[in-house]
């Protein structure tokens, strides 16, 4: 026995830290009389004493070693050694994809200069370049992941929410956003990166989350995941700028209705680390000569602008608001015109690449140089854009005189024919449209650099405009302020982006953008002026696609309006709810699985009762079920040593030797106790497989399909077996008078999709996003916003000075008074059918009420009405 334990633990100290214990029995001195047995086979009473302390300093050297193990995966799955990995791998891609995508552009203007001469050839080449890139970008991401495609913000907005969106944080989605996202920047058509990166980043962060559960199990939380998440969302902002303050802001302001002050640690310390990386990777790559920021500026700090200037600043703002407005809802229409021609769908969906070839044909043919282009600075590539818009010449100065040093791109905006304001405005006019059009092609795409250029073209407008109305500047105090277009467009780009994301961290993105901070009061007054007015016209640009795409996404309840919806959980929930008990059979269980494509079912004590006990997840009970009628158990049930004449899985029963090996690992009784039944049975599988032909002809020879259909017959009667399935005994439940400004908000703050209705436990509905939707949106019928009948008859309570406690039942008596007003029949006072009542497999109340669907109509409805109307809404869920 002492020899067993001594191998056991051999064997136990190598498998866990990779050191034999013979040799620290050899080190020890006491490996040379260690067991010397007698000649009778007893062992010698002076060594039993070395044996003990050897044995005692064996165990205590394997729980050093189990223990360091422990302490060392413990610290490799620690926050900062992810939250490090994260911005690194981040930065990696971002400078790459920067790195690519400059190349791809210095190829497309080098190939323009070396065909200069030959006009038709240049034309040829400045549209073929970017027509080959989009086309690339299209189909490789049709291929290979089409979730990839778009800005990837208004997704991830719907996965913070609790909605799970299959695909989209994949290795592939992953592959497919960076090699797309990569060649539609090298195209030089208005397109942006930040929405993307958002995406990358988040994918990145799942991954790595997955990688370092391995470590410890905190990654495998469905919480943790949202944390990760919301961290990977600053990090791709941080990263795609080199801007980790505006980053972590500007994420927080986009993605969540609520934040958990937690992360925020988390988020600056990736974001920081990752635009460290990133900017140190520019100068090492001689992009830059030191750390310093992406679109510097060089504007004069002692006096740069004049309090008189800030009616300007506030004009640009409100104009900003406005504009914003108007390019949401031209990208919205844009996608809604082609939607509605059926023929253009069909046509467009069946040839995918003809779209973005004509979208990028058009804008290449428009921005040609020597064509239209010389009247609009077609020829400046994005980056150059901003650094032209920025600088610190005044262009009417300029204009008509000989070229100062240093003007650099700036040139291109002086035309000797043309005014520069003529071609400021022309530039805003069609890069307006393009860039509303070109967010629309199928491609990874972002739209924020496209707006933030939008805007600092007008800033620069009006800048420009403010210099010749003040040539000497603005005399204050003895003092005179001169006139900086450059600070204009600075204020006019932070406003334009704040509008369309109906943001306030633009502006901080504005400052490490340029590098100075001199502008920082008209700066955020714009941006909130702009805000102002763009949230009252339109919904953000992201909010805009969700409802274009139609995602379950939860809208925001309006400020103000809170009183408007007098409506509870009760009006609007779901009443038919698909549920369990412990009285079901697996054949109840299997019809569930098939007929509905429900994530999550409820258990209840029994059909009569009906008292929630909890919730069980899809692919739990789909698991149990596969198991209960799996080849694996029928073998178990006919006798280990019976030949049965089915086909056996052996790769199953590998996994299911696996999973009893580590489960027991840590209990060497529980091992002995399950592991010879188990080797007894892989023997048998293995017995009776050794011979594939023979196994095959014995099959042919004896079909016993009869058998096996009686079997699962007898198994599919019988209850389901719980206690080998997980059960979640908390699910989240509200009682019938929850209000819904209480449900929007637990929704919204816990990221729910769904929850649970009770009434002293029992439960009677279940509310998901498409019931909360449906009530916050309303109906609309010939222009008129309609409410749930219940919460109208409220309202007419309230005026009669009724207690604003007003039973349930109170309200059901209202309900049954107005039918008879109304010369309904005795239907709806709740003596229906019990057809009407029940559902497929409980039964409910009989008292049933009147519930919200996604139309209203303005007489009420009886009970078949209602009943017919909620047979879609079973599968909300």
């Amino acid at each position: 026995m002492l020899l067993t334990v001594t191998c056991a633990s051999d064997y136990v100290a190598f498998f866990y830290f990779m050191i034999p214990t013979k040799l620290f029995i050899k080190l020890s001195g006491l490996g040379h009389n260690f067991l010397e047995i007698s000649n009778d086979g007893g062992i010698h009473k002076q060594h039993l004493s070395k044996c003990t302390l050897l044995l005692q300093l064996q165990w205590a050297y394997i729980y050093c070693a189990l223990h360091l193990r422990v302490y060392i995966i413990t610290k490799l799955g620690e926050d900062w050694l992810f939250l490090v990995l994260l911005g690194l791998t981040m930065a990696l891609v971002s400078w790459s994809m920067d790195y690519a995508s400059a190349k791809s552009l210095q190829a497309y203007k080098w190939v323009h200069a070396e065909l200069k001469g030959n006009v038709a050839l240049q034309y040829l080449a400045w549209i073929t370049y970017p027509v080959i890139l989009i086309t690339f970008s299209s189909v490789f991401c049709n291929l290979v992941a089409p979730q990839s495609i778009g800005s990837g913000i208004p997704e991830l907005k719907t996965i913070l929410r609790g909605v799970v969106l299959k695909e989209y944080l994949t290795l592939k989605a992953f592959i497919a956003k960076v090699i797309g996202l990569t060649a539609a920047l090298g195209s030089g058509m208005p397109l942006g990166k930040e929405g993307p990166f958002v995406h990358i980043a988040s994918i990145c962060a799942a991954v790595l989350s997955k990688i370092m559960s391995i470590f410890t199990g905190v990654y495998e939380n469905s919480y943790s995941y949202t944390d990760i998440l919301t961290v990977g969302c600053a990090v791709g902002v941080g990263c795609c700028f080199g801007t980790p303050l505006g980053g972590v802001l500007f994420s927080i302001e986009v993605t969540s209705t609520y934040f958990a002050v937690r992360n925020y640690w988390r988020g600056y310390f990736a974001a920081t680390f990752s635009a460290f990386i990133f900017r140190v990777l520019s100068v090492w790559n001689k992009d830059a000569v030191t750390i310093t920021a992406l679109f510097r500026t060089n504007f004069r700090m002692d006096f740069p602008f004049d309090l008189q200037e800030l009616p300007a600043f506030a004009i640009i703002g409100i104009s900003c608001g406005f504009l914003g407005a108007f390019f949401v809802y031209l990208n919205r229409q844009v996608v809604l015109v082609m939607r509605r021609q059926t023929k253009l769908t069909r046509f467009l969906t069946k040839h995918r690449l003809i779209y973005p070839f004509v979208v990028t044909l058009v804008i290449a043919t428009f921005t040609f140089p020597p064509g239209f282009g010389q009247f609009m600075a077609g020829e400046l590539m994005p980056r150059e854009c901003i650094n032209s818009l920025f600088d610190n010449f005044t262009w009417t100065k300029i204009e008509g005189s000989v070229n100062p040093p240093g003007l650099g791109h700036s040139t291109v905006w002086l035309h000797p024919h043309v005014s520069v304001f003529l071609i400021l405005l022309l530039f805003f006019i069609m890069k307006f449209w393009m860039s509303a059009v070109s967010t629309t092609m199928p491609i990874p795409s972002g739209a924020f650099m496209p707006v933030f250029i939008l805007g600092a073209a007008f800033g620069r407008l009006v800048g420009e405009i403010m210099a010749t109305l003040f040539p000497n500047g603005i005399l204050f105090d003895g003092i005179i302020y001169r006139i900086l277009p450059g600070g204009y467009a600075v204020i006019g780009a932070a406003a334009m982006t704040g509008a369309v994301t109906h943001t306030v961290s633009t502006a901080v993105i504005c400052f490490e953008l340029t590098g100075q901070i001199s502008h920082i009061l008209p700066m955020m007054v714009a941006v909130i002026l702009a805000n102002m007015v763009a949230q009252g016209l339109q919904p953000s640009l992201y909010d805009s696609i969700i409802q274009v795409k139609k995602l379950p996404y939860l809208p925001e309840l309006g400020f103000g309006h809170i009183s408007k919806y007098n409506i509870f959980v009760e009006d609007i929930m779901v009443r038919k709810v698909k549920f369990l008990s412990p009285q079901s059979t697996y054949r109840e269980l299997t019809h569930l699985l098939q007929s509905t494509s429900l994530k999550t079912f409820p258990l209840v004590d029994s059909k009569e009762s009906m008292i929630l006990l909890g919730s069980i997840e899809r692919f739990e009970l789909q698991a149990a079920c596969d198991w209960w009628l799996s080849a694996e158990r029928r073998v178990f049930n006919q006798g280990q040593g019976h030949h049965c004449p089915e086909t056996i899985s052996l790769r199953r029963i590998s996994f299911l030797t696996q999973t009893i090996l580590t489960t027991a690992c840590t209990c060497w009784s529980v091992r002995i106790l399950l592991l010879p039944p188990l080797f007894g049975l892989i023997s048998i599988l293995q017995g009776e497989s050794h011979s594939k032909n023979k196994f095959t002809k014995k099959i042919t020879s004896h079909p016993l399909v009869h058998t096996i259909k009686a079997w699962e017959e007898v198994e599919l009667v019988k209850p389901i077996n719980l206690e080998q399935i997980r059960v979640d005994p908390s699910p989240f439940q509200l009682v019938e008078r929850t209000s819904l400004h209480k449900t929007h908000t637990l929704f919204s703050l816990l990221g729910l999709s769904h929850a649970y209705v009770t009434s002293i436990g029992k439960l009677v509905g279940v509310v998901a996003l498409k019931e909360l939707q449906t009530a916050i949106e309303g109906s609309t019928r010939c222009g008129v916003r309609l409410r749930p009948p219940l919460a109208s008859f409220r309202d007419a309570s309230w005026k009669a000075k009724t207690p604003n406690h007003t039973s349930s039942t109170h309200e059901k008596d209202l309900w049954s008074e107005e039918q008879n007003r109304n010369g309904k029949d005795d239907s709806c006072r709740g003596n229906g059918t019990p057809s009407d009542i029940q559902c497929s497999q409980g039964s409910y109340p009989k008292e049933t009420l009147p519930s919200t669907s996604s139309s209203f109509s303005l007489p009420p409805l009886n009970r078949e009405e209602m009943t017919e109307e909620r047979e879609g809404e079973d599968e909300s869920i």
